[in-house]
C-alpha cells in the first residue's frame, strides 16, 4: 500500500517534469498523510493542457452518499481497479499523476515497526498513478479527491512490504492522462512495479508515524539494526 509520501521538489522542477504551463506554488512536504490535501496533475478539459491541482487524499466516488468513504479509499489495487465499483469510472475517465519524491513503508522488527523512505535512486521527482473524483453533497459541499494505485512490490521493496505504489515513467504519462483512452488493455499494462535497480531505501525516524509531524529531519537516515541503506 501507500500510506504516506513526500514531495519536496520546488515548483519550477514540478513544472518542468510534468510539462506544466504554470509553475505551481508549493511548500516542501515530508509527511503527506491520508485525508490531507496534496498536489496532482490532470488534464484541463477546457484547454487540453496539463494542470496542477490540489486534491484531498482519499477517493470519494461521485455516487457516494457519505464523504467519509474517502478515508478507506486511499489506494486502489492495480489488479482490480478496472472492475471495482469505487474506482472503475475514474479509471476510465479521471486519471491523474501524483508528484512525489518518495514514500514511506514500515517493517516489523521484533517489538517495533521501522519506517523506511523509498524513492528513486536520485530521490528526484516521480509520478504515482492516481485517479481523481468530483463529489457534491445534497447541501452543495464539493470535494475533489484522489487515490493512488498500488501493485506488487519489486525485489528491493518486497523485504519490507508486499505492495508499492505504481510509479509511471515519463514515457507513459501522456497515455495515462489521456481521457479518450478508456480500454483496460491500453492502461493495465502500465501498472507494473518500478525497477528494483533504480530503487533507493533507507531507514528513517519513527517521528513519521505521527501524521502531524513535518520537516526535513523526517527523511534523514537513522540506524535500525536491520541492514544499511540500499
Amino acid at each position: 500500500m501507500c500510506g504516506r509520501f513526500v514531495l519536496m521538489s520546488p515548483g519550477r522542477d514540478i513544472a518542468e517534469k510534468f510539462l506544466l504551463d504554470e509553475e505551481p506554488s508549493v511548500e516542501p512536504r515530508y509527511n503527506i498523510a491520508p485525508t490531507q490535501m496534496a498536489g496532482a496533475v490532470r488534464i484541463d478539459p477546457e484547454t487540453g493542457t496539463r494542470r496542477f491541482v490540489v486534491l484531498k487524499w482519499g477517493l470519494v466516488p461521485f455516487w457516494a452518499k457519505e464523504k467519509s468513504i474517502g478515508s478507506r479509499l486511499i489506494n486502489a489495487r492495480a489488479e482490480s481497479v478496472a472492475e471495482k465499483p469505487a474506482f472503475r469510472a475514474a479509471f476510465k475517465y479521471r486519471r491523474c499523476l501524483v508528484p512525489a519524491n518518495g514514500f514511506y513503508e514500515w517493517k516489523k522488527l521484533k517489538a517495533r515497526k521501522q519506517p523506511y523512505l523509498i524513492s528513486a535512486g536520485d530521490e528526484g521527482l516521480i509520478a504515482f498513478a492516481g485517479l481523481w473524483e468530483h463529489w457534491e453533497s445534497p447541501e452543495g459541499e464539493i470535494i475533489e479527491s484522489f487515490t493512488i494505485l498500488t501493485t506488487d512490490a519489486n525485489e528491493a521493496v518486497s523485504d519490507i512490504h508486499d505492495r508499492m505504489p505504481v510509479i509511471l515513467p515519463e514515457e507513459d504519462h501522456d497515455v495515462w492522462l489521456d481521457h479518450t483512452i478508456t480500454k483496460p488493455d491500453r492502461l493495465v499494462p502500465l501498472l507494473r512495479p518500478y525497477p528494483a535497480a533504480d530503487t533507493r531505501i533507507r531507514p528513517v525516524s519513527s517521528q513519521v508515524n505521527k501524521a502531524a509531524a513535518e520537516g526535513p529531519e523526517l527523511i534523514e537516515k537513522v540506524p535500525n539494526g536491520a541492514g544499511e541503506e540500499r
